[in-house]
Parts: C-alpha cells; sequence; structure tokens
C-alpha cells in the first residue's frame, strides 16, 4: 500500500488541503514542512440545516366594525404593547345607534313599570273580589310581556355600546407591526379588512426540517417521541457568518413527515429581547447530537485524496515522511473524525505537501491548531463521506 501511495504521489496529483506552497529543498536535501500532533478527545457531533425565522404568534387585526378609518395612532413597523390603540373608526353612526338604543330602553322600562302598577293594583282588587281572577292574569301576562320587551332592548343597547367601543381597534397582543398598514380615509369592513399585522418578537421561532434516519436518531438521543426536547443544544449562524450569542430549545415538532420530501419539520424556540432575528431572516441550524469519546482528529487540511484512497502523511521515527491510509468518519470544524488509519502519536504534515513524497526527509516545525486557525466550531459541521477501503 504504502509504495503504490508513492508512486500515485509521485504523479503529482493531491486533492483536498494541501495548503501550502512549493516547498525548496534546503541543503542537506530536507523538506521544510509544519506538522503538528494529532488530536485525541472526547468530540460532540452536530448537524446543520438550513432554517428560517418565524413569529411566534402572529394576527391579522381586523376590525369589529365597518367604517372609514379617521385616526391612526401607530406607524408601520412600530413595537406595540397590548391594548394600545392602533385605529379610531368613524363613530358618529354607532353613537347615534346607542343613543336610539337608550331611547328605546327606556320607553320599555316607562311602559313596564306602569303595567307593573297595573297589576299591583289589580290584585289588591282581587283580594277583595273587585275584579275577576282572568283580569289579573291578563296583566301578569302583559308585565311578562314587558319585561321580556326591556331585556331585549338592554341586550341591543349592550350591543350598540360595544360597537362604539369597537370603533377604536387596539393591539391585542405585544409585537412589532408590519409596514403593509392601512390609511387613513380608507373604508374597512368588519371581519375583513386587514388593518395591519402584528407579530410577536421575543421569543421567535427558528424552523428547519430533519430527515427520518435524522429523526430517529435524535430521538434516541433527547427522546423525541416522549417530548423531552429541552436536551438538544440548538445554535444558529446568520447570513452574516456571526454566530447567534443565545442558544435555543427544541419545542415543537409536527405529527408526520411531509409527503413531499419525507421530512420533519422542527420549531426550536430563541430568545429574542433585543430583537436582532427577524421573522423571515434565514439561518444555519446547528443541532447538537451524540459525543464519540476520544475520537482521532485531523486537520482537513493534512488529508489527502487520491482516486479512491484517503491518507495523510506523518512524521515517522526516522524523520522521513510516512503514507498512511485513513478512513475518515464525521467532519467537525477544522477536522475529520479518523476512524482508523494512524493513532493519537501520530504527528501529521499540514503544511508543504505539495509533491511531497514518502520516505523524503523532513525539516519539521511543529505548530499548534490555534497556530493555523484550526478550530472545531468555526466551519459548518458536515457528514463526511467514508473512503472506500
Amino acid at each position: 500500500m504504502g509504495l503504490a501511495l508513492a508512486a500515485l504521489l509521485a504523479v503529482g496529483a493531491t486533492l483536498g488541503g494541501c495548503g501550502g506552497q512549493k516547498q525548496a529543498a534546503p541543503a542537506g536535501g530536507s523538506v521544510a514542512v509544519k506538522a503538528m500532533k494529532v488530536l485525541q478527545q472526547d468530540t460532540p457531533l452536530s448537524s446543520e440545516y438550513a432554517g428560517q425565522v418565524r413569529g411566534r404568534d402572529e394576527v391579522k387585526i381586523q376590525p369589529r366594525v365597518s367604517g372609514t378609518i379617521v385616526e391612526k395612532y401607530v406607524t408601520g413597523g412600530q413595537f406595540v404593547t397590548a391594548g394600545q390603540p392602533l385605529y379610531k373608526i368613524d363613530s358618529r353612526q354607532y353613537e347615534s345607534a346607542m343613543l336610539s338604543a337608550q331611547a328605546t330602553l327606556a320607553q320599555s322600562k316607562a311602559t313596564l313599570s306602569n303595567a307593573t302598577i297595573d297589576l299591583q293594583r289589580d290584585q289588591e282588587l282581587l283580594s277583595s273580589d273587585a275584579i275577576s281572577e282572568q283580569t289579573v292574569t291578563t296583566q301578569q301576562s302583559n308585565v311578562n310581556q314587558y319585561q321580556a320587551a326591556a331585556d331585549a332592548n338592554a341586550a341591543l343597547l349592550k350591543k350598540a355600546q360595544e360597537n362604539l367601543d369597537d370603533t377604536v381597534v387596539y393591539a391585542p397582543m405585544d409585537g412589532r407591526l408590519d409596514v403593509n398598514d392601512v390609511a387613513v380615509g380608507t373604508y374597512a369592513s368588519a371581519g375583513q379588512t386587514t388593518l395591519v399585522t402584528v407579530g410577536s418578537v421575543d421569543p421567535v421561532f427558528v424552523q428547519f426540517s430533519i430527515s427520518e434516519m435524522e429523526y430517529l436518531q435524535f430521538m434516541n438521543l433527547h427522546e423525541l417521541n416522549s417530548g423531552n426536547m429541552d436536551n438538544a443544544v440548538v445554535t444558529i449562524t446568520l447570513t452574516n457568518g456571526k454566530e447567534y450569542p443565545q442558544s435555543g430549545k427544541m419545542v415543537q415538532a409536527d405529527r408526520a413527515l411531509s409527503e413531499n420530501t419525507g421530512t420533519l419539520t422542527v420549531k426550536a424556540q430563541f430568545p429574542n429581547p433585543d430583537g436582532v432575528l427577524l421573522p423571515g431572516m434565514f439561518a444555519r441550524v446547528r443541532l447538537g447530537g451524540e459525543v464519540v469519546p476520544n475520537a482521532i482528529l485531523v486537520p482537513q487540511r493534512a488529508i489527502q485524496q487520491l482516486l479512491d484512497k484517503t491518507f495523510v502523511i506523518v512524521v515517522g521515527a526516522d524523520g522521513k515522511s510516512e503514507s498512511k491510509a485513513i478512513t475518515l468518519g464525521d467532519k467537525v470544524g477544522s477536522y475529520y473524525i479518523v476512524k482508523d488509519g494512524i493513532s493519537a502519536d501520530d504527528t501529521v504534515v499540514v503544511e508543504g505537501l505539495t509533491k511531497l513524497q514518502a520516505g523524503m526527509d523532513l525539516n519539521v516545525t511543529m505548530v499548534t491548531p490555534e497556530d493555523m486557525g484550526f478550530t472545531l466550531t468555526a466551519a459548518p459541521t458536515e457528514k463526511a463521506t467514508t473512503a472506500k477501503s
């Protein structure tokens, strides 16, 4: 295997992570390279998904009564609190309706009062046998009728008062208004015209989709089937490449996989006290998963691929370069997890790989991950393709 790799290397075809310029061989024939020790540590795996910010609650505000908008107390995009007045609808017809209902109720109450007095008088006359019992019964029926009319008119007055009150439209919740609000002078129809939409801004949802296999893996790790999703660590990276400073938690999962895509829609909730996250924004969602104990980690820049072979160049005990075939696992930041082929004792070449062949004398400069800018979190985490053996 080593001879075959050396022969392939001699052709000079190397892919992915060579990361250095041609190295001049100094006196003595050795090649100047940079190398670092292989990392071995417990490594948490995570997966990334395309997500979009959604408002937790969003309400289209429609009037309960019809009429022309005569006043607007807010502007589009403004933050409002629950109960804050937003619009004023022309109230003249509703004021007139309330006055008419008040007059009708007063009249019916007066009629009821007179009928009640007559009933009391008739009852006194009946006790002295001055009138018939039928006359009292008839008067009692009249009183009941007038009482029902008064109750109905009281309900009409209440409705008229509610309509008048509804000419002022209030915010139903705390949130931010969208900018597509109606202007003063617009005629609004009850239950049909959307005056403005308000959405909550803190907290917000980030919605994304996971595959069936990922769902099953996640269910085993975090007991998604029992609703216990709080153990999952969820972070997001915004489109400017910066990670949002606050982590989120899984709160909702759809009841079924999508028939079209075969994926499950999931929502994570994030605090948004400063209003940085706006509904509609896109974000990369990183979902924490299992931890690989004592994982062997090799920088991506040290890995070379040729045809169906994946290998690294290590510094041998004799100071010469040595090729080692490896099998890759998951990608974690700037590194790959290596399933087999090297050990934690190996030192891998990370710079100076161009035209470097097995068996060459090396002039090694040891570096650290910090020197090379390697990190376990900076780059997106994604599944690596396992090299064929």
